[in-house]
């Protein structure tokens, strides 16, 4: 089958963690970027015509992705394509995906006419059978597969898309909104065919409408006039949509049973190829339930953490429920408990950072502490 992928590269934010880049380009997993999942997912599937949408602070994900190499994109027809509509605009603003899309028609109008088009954020990490999904939404003659998860809604947690389905029917649909257990929440994965795509887009942005969740989905389906199917994943989906989120999630990971499921469920997930020298383990470390990626330098005590590349924990340091990004230096006697420290971060010999499992202290990239 012909499919083009689109990713969206901004559409959610985690803070300080994403000011200066976009969620797609967060690191994740010790060795990842959470771009790198979408990518897999698609690359999976044979999918080798990708767009990545990004509106600003894109710089480190082209580094990132180059042309797609690693996931097999410079190969295929098509290929990888950046698609900037609104980083160098001075009168127009975002405002939803069906906006993004509308500028992006150039791509969209690419190739053949009868290709099925996956549209998938970044927010969302998991390792999903894009084949299945590709032929499920055939199979069920819709206009539109949304690809849910169940066991997200919960009351609290407000929700982009939340469906409730019963015997296989859609039963109601909620935007925005901290949707009840009943209700399975959208991954911000979308299957439609390119051509239903484009004249939806157009037809939206012409009445002065832009967003994908509540003006194409739930308006769509509450008069009639989009047809919906509904694939609900059971794998591990792992929501990172705040700070909170990332870092319980990334802690997810030090559970075999997560990431197994994350890395190996369906398929291998890919990234860029960076050799580094092995960790250096010193004669009196201690580890206790620890992801280390490679290149660190490794002497003091480090418990329930998720090290990058290239992180230095010095002796006689104590490093705890942590996630330590690239090039991070714990110095000597230091102290740090529930934190995230973004690359770069040097804390001093004797300092320490503690934060709460409930609140993680986040540490900008390049500071001194």
């Amino acid at each position: 089958m012909n499919v083009m992928g689109i990713i969206f590269a901004n559409d959610a934010t985690t803070g300080v963690l994403t000011e200066k880049r976009t969620m797609a380009s967060l690191p994740f997993a010790g060795r990842y970027r959470q771009v790198d999942f979408a990518l897999s997912n698609l690359a999976a599937a044979g999918v080798r015509h990708v767009g990545i949408i990004s509106r600003h602070s894109y710089q480190s994900l082209m580094n990132h992705v180059g042309s797609g190499e690693e996931w097999g994109l410079e190969l295929g027809e098509g290929g990888l394509e950046y698609l900037t509509p609104f980083a160098q605009s001075v009168k127009d603003s975002y405002r939803g995906k069906l906006d993004s899309l509308h500028t992006a028609m150039d791509f969209l109008n690419e190739g053949a006419a009868d290709e099925l088009v996956v549209l998938i954020d970044s927010a969302i990490v998991s390792n999903v059978n894009m084949t299945e999904i590709l032929n499920a939404h055939i199979a069920s003659g819709k206009d539109v597969t949304v690809v849910t998860k169940r066991g997200i809604c919960n009351g609290e947690k407000k929700i982009d898309l939340a469906l409730n389905v019963a015997d296989g029917e859609i039963k109601d649909i909620m935007v925005d909104y901290a949707a009840s257990e009943a209700y399975t929440a959208s991954m911000d994965i979308f299957v439609t065919s390119k051509a239903w795509l484009i004249n939806m887009v157009e037809s939206a942005v012409a009445h002065g409408k832009c967003h994908m969740d509540r003006d194409l989905i739930m308006n769509g389906w509450q008069t009639g006039v989009v047809s919906i199917n509904v694939y609900e994943f059971d794998g591990v989906a792992l929501f990172n949509e705040s700070e909170e989120e990332y870092y319980h999630n990334t802690m997810a990971l030090l559970d075999k049973d997560v990431r197994n499921n994350i890395f190996s469920g369906n398929h291998a997930v890919w990234t860029k190829t960076r050799d580094r020298v092995p960790c250096y383990y010193g004669e009196n470390v201690k580890m206790e339930n620890v992801l280390v990626a490679d290149g660190c330098m490794l002497e003091g005590e480090v418990e329930d953490s998720v090290l990058f590349r290239q992180v230095t924990v010095e002796e006689g340091a104590e490093v705890e429920d942590c996630i330590i990004m690239n090039d991070c230096v714990i110095g000597k006697g230091a102290e740090v408990k529930y934190a995230i420290l973004d690359k770069e971060v040097t804390v001093t010999p004797g300092a320490k950072i503690c934060g709460t499992k409930e609140h993680p202290i986040v540490i900008k990239k390049g500071e001194t502490v």
